[in-house]
């Protein structure tokens, strides 16, 4: 184990008792939550849904306390303007707007600007949701993205789940639209 891991759960583990004792709620999602914000100082979940985010909170704190695995959020919700100005990049870099959307989508079809996409990180994190994630409506979406997952918890406690497409340029079926 690297030792920001072993770090991050030692916090968690110092921080559980005191939560238990103050009687919060979910003392050890709390105190996982409270870890990981020290491991990942930048990181935001306020544009995320609050489905989004209650899946995620309760997907991270199994990963840690069960498995040891540390999840960290790279992106989530993201205004229109945000998105607009990743998609204007992407054309620049890559060429073309269609060469773009194999990375990027545009705001309207994003389900970054409804905060209901994350972009996870590291990769061992990403691996560990792939598995896991389906028992929080956490679904990793696009072939060629391994840090991109989409919450959709109208697939909870089914066999199905949604598509796994190529890439962002793959359009959605029609049941799965914003």
């Amino acid at each position: 184990m690297d030792v920001y891991r072993l770090a991050t759960i030692g916090l968690a583990a110092f921080r559980l008792p005191l939560d238990a004792l103050a009687g919060r709620w979910r003392p050890s999602e709390r105190a996982s939550e409270w870890a990981l914000g020290l491991r990942f100082p930048h990181e935001d979940l306020s544009g995320l849904d609050l489905g989004a985010r209650v899946a995620f909170a309760a997907a991270r704190s199994e990963a840690l306390w069960r498995h040891g695995i540390v999840i960290g959020l790279t992106s989530g919700g993201r205004s229109f303007a945000e998105q607009q100005r990743l998609f204007d990049e992407a054309v620049s870099q890559y060429g073309s707007e269609s060469a773009a959307r194999q990375w990027v989508l545009p705001p309207a079809e994003s389900l970054h600007t409804q905060g209901r996409a994350l972009d996870i990180r590291p990769r061992e994190g990403a691996r560990w949701l792939e598995t896991h994630g389906h028992r929080y409506g956490l679904y990793r979406t696009y072939a060629n993205e391994w840090w991109h997952f989409e919450h959709w918890p109208e697939y909870i406690g089914t066999s199905s789940r949604p598509p796994l497409r190529a890439d962002p340029r793959e359009s959605r079926p029609a049941s799965h639209r914003m």
